[in-house]
């Protein structure tokens, strides 16, 4: 639970199958299994003769109804949940984005960031593009079609589309009845692929998967580009290097999901374990921040011998804090969101576990009210190491000012959040915890170093085209 008005994390969908009635209603619960990933709107396009949108601001439950699913079926589509990386919250920024081009329609559905929209925006514009929204997957839309009408080949204008990109990007892309699915040479971003005896499905996380009962088969590989009608798979390039997310395992994976090869909860488990040997402290009660500091803080107290409890109940209907658009309805929520366990807490000595501090307004509030509720000593134990630099990916942390890290010391910080001690996981066993190579991390937002171009060096080169 970070207390900082961080974006990122769309969930995306893409489905063909010899089931046309059962599409949308794929789409649609594997949407609400990633509904974790974006709250803000939620869409699905379906190829019907011609490529047919709907989307809308609001949860997927709120968006579509039996009457809406009904009037998409089809035997492809691709659907969207949107937390805005690019672009603000609000309804033209809804994806799917859909457009024509000469041989039909394209629809893109995005997870990730590019790091270069702004040079691709404005080439594009001074050439007669007209853009309807600020996204970036209106940008990849354009620039298919410009593509497009030098080649008159889907499969090379997709690669000469990509070849234009820095950043990151999962993708799922109906061209009329045909749909593709992308992931980045970096692997910044997840994606996965599973298929039965009558579908094929391509998603951000493969709890989308389970909830539809469609078998996990693989990752979609870096560099990779996945035609799911023929199941046909083409190269987009090698990347020397991995650069795989690493909050996607601290913080915003689903536990029961399996990202890159790895159990998200078991590497959560291992985090709490570290933890405590990293710093061993004798305490009466170990207490998560719900909901995703939970499997570390089980780990940490098997670990330690201390017991699991809870300092706080959640009220389940109001959505992660990170997700309100505004700093004013991010506070009222942490307000509502946590009550603490007085019984529970008071006179204790509590290890209190979080995933991460980013800015530290929500700790800070969720310190007092233990506090308040007469909490005898807090040891705050955090799942990650110091977030000190910008995330260009999909994480809108496009300051170093936003970030309480940057520019304090882990005691300077304690002092402002008042607890008795502060202890970070080291990046060392963060990386053992995942069980992936740092060399196929990405850890920029930790230690600087990215697997990319920053946005400072693209304005400082100005290249006309980047390659990978």
């Amino acid at each position: 639970m970070m207390g900082i008005y961080v974006k990122d994390k769309c969930g995306i969908v893409g489905i063909y199958s010899e089931k046309p009635e059962s599409v949308p209603y794929y789409l649609y619960y594997s949407l609400y299994a990633l509904q974790h990933r974006g709250q803000e709107s939620a869409g699905m396009a379906t190829y019907q003769g011609k490529i047919v949108t709907y989307k809308s601001m609001g949860l997927v439950c709120n968006v579509f109804d039996k009457k809406k699913l009904d009037s998409l079926r089809s035997h492809v589509g691709i659907g969207h949940v949107r937390y805005s990386t690019t672009g603000k919250s609000e309804p033209k920024n809804s994806q799917p984005f859909t457009i024509e081009f000469e041989e039909g329609q394209i629809s893109v559905a995005h997870n990730g960031d590019i790091v270069n929209s702004r040079e691709l925006r404005k080439d594009l514009k001074s050439r007669g593009y007209n853009f309807y929204s600020t996204t970036d997957s209106e940008i990849i839309a354009h620039l298919f079609c410009d593509e497009y009408s030098k080649t008159n080949d889907v499969l090379q204008a997709i690669k000469n589309t990509l070849k234009k990109i820095i950043g990151s990007y999962s993708l799922v892309i109906l061209i009329n009845d045909d749909l593709y699915a992308i992931r980045d040479p970096f692997g910044i971003r997840p994606l996965v692929f599973g298929k039965d005896d009558e579908s094929k499905i391509v998603a951000s996380e493969t709890v989308a998967l389970d909830v539809v009962n469609i078998d996990y088969k693989r990752d979609i590989k870096p560099g990779e580009i996945l035609h799911l009608n023929t199941e046909k798979s083409y190269e987009l390039g090698k990347e020397k290097r991995r650069a795989h997310c690493i909050f996607e395992y601290v913080y915003f994976a689903r536990p029961d999901s399996i990202i890159n090869g790895r159990k998200v909860y078991k590497v959560r488990l291992n985090i709490g374990k570290a933890l405590y040997r990293e710093d061993p402290i004798d305490a009466d009660m170990v207490a998560p921040v719900p909901d995703s500091a939970i499997p570390a803080a089980i780990g940490y107290s098997r670990e330690s011998g201390i017991p699991y409890g809870e300092a706080f109940i959640k009220n389940r209907y109001i959505g992660r804090t990170f997700i309100m658009p505004t700093q004013k309805s991010r506070e009222s929520a942490v307000k509502l969101k946590m009550n603490p366990l007085k019984t529970e807490v008071e006179g204790k000595r509590i290890v209190l576990i979080d995933d991460s501090i980013v800015r530290g307004t929500t700790i800070k509030q969720l310190v007092n009210v233990l506090k308040n509720a007469n909490a005898k000593e807090i040891h705050l134990r955090i799942g990650c190491p110091p977030i000190k630099h910008p995330c260009y990916y999909g994480i809108a942390i496009r300051s170093e000012d936003e970030l309480i890290a940057s520019n304090k010391d882990v005691e300077e910080i304690r002092k402002i959040l008042g607890v008795n001690s502060l202890k970070y996981l080291t990046i060392e066993s963060l990386v053992k915890c995942i069980g992936i190579s740092k060399k196929n991390l990405c850890t920029g937002c930790l230690d600087g170093e990215y697997p990319t171009l920053t946005p400072d060096e693209i304005r400082k080169i100005k290249p006309d085209i980047y390659h990978y």
